[in-house]
């Protein structure tokens, strides 16, 4: 399968179980499985994005070693606000168990 049928596979499992859940009422507990997931699939992606981007940098640096300073100051930002979308994804994920 390609990346990109995989991501509209994932997408459309995401968006297409998050609407029947807030629409429903009563006694559903879909929307813990639906966090959960989402939680899973947060955790994942940034666990994947900080690997490979410090595998990059540990690679630039093993090329160039001469220039380590620089390299670890330019990836430091990125890798902070990737960790910042991670635990707002966390937060969200959260708030779905904790407001229903």
């Amino acid at each position: 399968m390609r990346r990109s049928s995989i991501m509209a596979l994932v997408l459309f499992l995401t968006f297409g179980m998050a609407t029947p859940v807030f629409a429903a009422e009563g006694g559903s507990t879909l929307h813990y499985f639906g966090a959960a997931i989402g939680l899973g699939m947060v955790v994942i992606g940034a666990g994947l994005g900080i690997g490979r981007f410090t595998a990059a940098a540990a690679e630039s640096i093993a090329r160039q070693p001469e220039a380590a300073a620089q390299i670890t100051a330019a990836v430091n930002l990125p890798l902070f606000l990737l960790e910042g979308v991670a635990i707002l994804g966390e937060v969200f994920c959260l708030l779905i168990v904790l407001m229903k």
